[in-house]
């Protein structure tokens, strides 16, 4: 037995969840399995009170710290889920609750912790931001503060989800893939199960844009990184704990790094096959598995992805639904230019055949030429979309395939209609957070210095919102734009140089 599970296997073993959660499923998958030929077994923590996890390690945390000492109340930082946790846990005990939650949080889970009795204080872009303000009112109120994920009971709470995967399923497990945010959970399992069968391996599973235990095992060293992208809230985490890290460190066989599109689609994936909606934190796992499949060929395997939340807002579902098609491979973009005369849409439509259009928009252009943004069902795993492709350039047509540019997903398919020529104008995609105020401000630090061109915003009922912006800027002043984009501190790219807008609005 190493040092870690000396600390920690009787910590887990004695460990106090039951009181606020519940023993979740792990159910099969009949669709994933039979899709990727091997053995899919999903853990239901979506199933929790509380749609999550995160009941687990609070109670846990804060019953231990009752027996240590008397507590005036508990104070936690949190996008959401162990804020319900410590809620929950904080009315079952009898104890007052302080939630500080970053702004952007989906209202679903603010309202959630306020119907559990907790008082909830809204503070920053990110749960980084809302942690340094919870630990400064826990000086002011004399409150005790709860940590998301770096504590040991905390830990040994949410290893209990290991525990009963164990129990649940005594036969051979290949591997496990758990979300990762500040890495919690992923060690609590990774404790109790390579104690008990260190053949199974333990993936973690992040979004690329917020992904600080893989730069930090790369690194080898715990790293903060400057932004994270908040659509996965639930682990928009900067930095990875300080005890997770450790145990991660030495325990995890790996991080597999996901985007949005494959998170929308592993929502879609277990939506098919249990009929509940996964937040998008919550699907990471099943976006882990499938990624692993992907890249190992795996057959016949036993694979197990933990379902950590289902919290999410109702109306996220037209962002996530618009990127599942991209993100399972089955919807193909393309920008298409045909000849401004008669037959030759007939054509055009043609060479597709009978397959499925998903999108179509068209505007005349000029006499010699019109350009069309179609998108088109493909067939997944296939060869389709490079088919399609080959076969519009053998008809004689110019083709611009968009399937993966983010700035022809997100804006210009809702932009067709108009052209100008601006030879002073530069493009850029923004990304804000959902806050009153973010847009306000932005307009105002620009000021009147430069004329907008053109601006496109669109609710995608994600926690930030994206905007393409054109601005009109002499060239001896260009570095004074980037200057001033670069100090408002949002994600921004340069996408002057884009060829969707070449093809659509230029």
């Amino acid at each position: 037995m190493n040092t870690l599970h000396q600390d920690y296997i009787p910590k887990i073993l004695a460990a106090r969840v039951y009181e606020v959660s519940e023993e979740t499923a792990l159910d099969r998958a009949p669709k994933l399995s039979e899709r990727l030929g091997n053995t899919v077994l999903l853990k239901r923590e979506d199933e929790q009170p509380i749609f999550s996890f995160k009941c687990r390690g609070a109670y846990n945390r804060i019953h231990h710290l009752l027996q240590e000492q008397s507590v005036k109340g508990v104070i936690a930082a949190s996008a959401g889920n162990h804020a319900q946790g410590v809620a929950l846990t904080a009315q079952a005990l009898g104890i007052a609750a302080t939630i500080v939650m970053p702004t952007p949080t989906p209202s679903i889970k603010v309202d959630a912790v306020r119907r559990l009795g907790a008082k909830t204080v809204l503070h920053g872009d990110d749960f980084d931001t809302a942690l340094a303000h919870a630990l400064e009112l826990e000086q002011i109120t004399g409150f005790s503060f709860i940590h998301p994920f770096d504590h040991p009971d905390t830990i040994a709470g949410q290893a209990t989800v290991g525990v009963e995967i164990n129990r649940q399923h005594p036969d051979p497990i290949d591997a496990v893939f758990v979300p990762v945010g500040g890495g919690g959970i992923a060690s609590g399992i990774a404790l109790y199960l390579k104690y008990l069968r260190p053949e199974i391996k333990i993936y973690g599973v992040e979004p690329v844009d917020a992904a600080s235990m893989k730069k930090a095992l790369e690194a080898d060293e715990r790293v903060v990184l400057d932004t994270v992208g908040l659509f996965a809230d639930g682990v928009a985490v900067k930095q990875a704990g300080e005890e997770t890290f450790r145990i991660c460190r030495e325990l995890l066989d790996g991080v597999i790094e996901i985007t949005v599109d494959e998170m929308s689609t592993a929502i879609k994936d277990i939506f098919n096959e249990t009929r509940t909606l996964t937040e998008p934190a919550g699907a990471l796992g099943v976006a882990g598995l499938k990624k692993y499949v992907e890249n190992t060929q795996a057959k016949n395997q036993t694979l197990v992805a933990v379902n950590t939340g289902a919290n999410i807002n109702f109306d996220r579902l037209r962002h996530i639904a618009e990127r599942a098609e991209i993100g399972d491979s089955r919807e193909a973009l393309f920008g298409v230019r045909i000849p401004e005369e008669p037959g030759s849409f007939l054509k055009f439509c043609q060479v597709l055949g009978r397959r499925s259009i998903t999108e179509f928009n068209y505007r005349y252009s000029d006499k010699q030429s019109a350009v069309v943004f179609a998108g088109v069902e493909v067939e997944q795993g296939s060869n389709e979309r490079k088919e399609i492709a080959q076969n519009l350039i053998q008809a004689g047509f110019e083709v611009l395939d968009m399937t993966h540019n983010d700035t022809a997903k997100l804006h210009i398919r809702h932009m067709i209609g108009g052209h100008a020529s601006l030879d002073d104008e530069q493009v850029h995609r923004l990304r804000f957070p959902e806050r009153p105020g973010a847009l306000l401000n932005f307009l105002t630090g620009l000021g009147q210095q430069w004329n907008i061109s053109m601006f496109h915003y669109r609710s995608h009922g994600a926690a930030y919102g994206r905007v393409l912006i054109g601005i009109q800027v002499p060239k001896n002043e260009e570095a004074e734009l980037a200057t001033f984009i670069n100090s408002m501190g949002f994600p921004a790219e340069h996408e002057s140089d884009n060829e969707a807008l070449e093809w659509f609005l230029r």
